[in-house]
């Protein structure tokens, strides 16, 4: 505003110059930006970006109709989360604003690190369904963990794997790999047909305990500095509305109630949301 036009013909100049040039060059930077989003979501959706969040779920191999029900299981659990999804596919198999997607082989270590496995709260390896043969789809599920466990030592990371297993003569393999837990795809299903149809109705606990979206749910506490026993926790919980079941895999703390509480306890409740906030408030 110091210089502007004072006589008619420069002004006249001045805004044939605003317009061709000041106008036109807004249109080539909006132009440009447009542009720029553009090629952000095509890569984005291609699977060639890197994830550069921390503490996320990674899944691996998922098909779409497992990946559906893990989305919305681990969603409904951490509302605020982001998973990775890893796979050597061109697309993911469906969009989500939480879902990142990386294209490439997961048996990678470039393309692991471009899932930030470093800073993820844990990665999840399925099974291949696209694979008939569980040897193959078991070999290739033991060739991700590995490099999975290879990242974890290489880098001093303490990586917290699962897999999903389809034979269950492959666990030991699994095991060598240090995979930190483990689920047996066809013989899962096929135990829980089986108490079924023993239990009648036994089904509804297991898939209440196997959702959060169902029921009562399955949520890990840290012990509270005065529970000296198991017993005193159960008392105490069960005061409040909870269940006590296990610590860790350990389902038999009812006949040790009498032990006193490792100090890296792992205990696992069964209650509703309201008292999971109640006991860790």
């Amino acid at each position: 505003g110091d210089y502007y036009p004072v006589s008619a013909a420069g002004r006249i100049f001045t805004m044939l110059l605003l317009y061709i040039f000041g106008i036109g060059a807004m249109g080539v930077i909006i132009g440009k930006v447009f542009e720029g989003f553009s090629v952000y979501r095509k890569l984005r959706e291609e699977g060639k970006l890197t994830y550069s969040g921390k503490g996320h779920y990674i899944l691996i191999g998922a098909s779409k109709e497992k990946l559906e029900h893990v989305l919305d299981e681990i969603i409904s659990s951490d509302d605020k989360c982001e998973i990775v999804f890893v796979d050597n596919i061109e697309r993911a198999p469906l969009e989500h604003e939480r879902l990142f997607f990386i294209s490439g082989n997961p048996a990678e270590e470039e393309v692991l690190l471009k899932a930030n496995i470093l800073e993820a709260k844990s990665v999840a390896i399925f099974s291949d369904d696209r694979n008939d043969h569980s040897e193959y789809s078991d070999g290739k599920t033991l060739l991700t963990a590995s490099r999975v466990e290879h990242i974890s030592k290489k880098y001093g990371r303490n990586i917290y794997s699962i897999v999903e297993i389809k034979k269950d003569k492959h666990v030991t393999l699994f095991e060598h790999a240090n995979v930190d837990e483990f689920i047996l795809s066809n013989d899962s299903v096929s135990r829980l047909m089986a108490q079924a149809a023993i239990y009648h109705g036994s089904s509804v606990l297991f898939r209440q305990m196997l959702s959060s979206n169902e029921g009562e749910n399955l949520y890990e506490i840290i012990a509270k500095p005065h529970w000296n026993t198991y017993k005193d926790a159960a008392m105490e919980l069960f005061d409040l509305g909870a269940t006590l079941i296990s610590d860790g895999g350990a389902l038999d703390i009812a006949r040790r109630h009498g032990e006193k509480i490792p100090d890296k306890a792992k205990l696992f409740v069964i209650c509703d949301e309201d008292t999971y906030r109640r006991i860790n408030g």
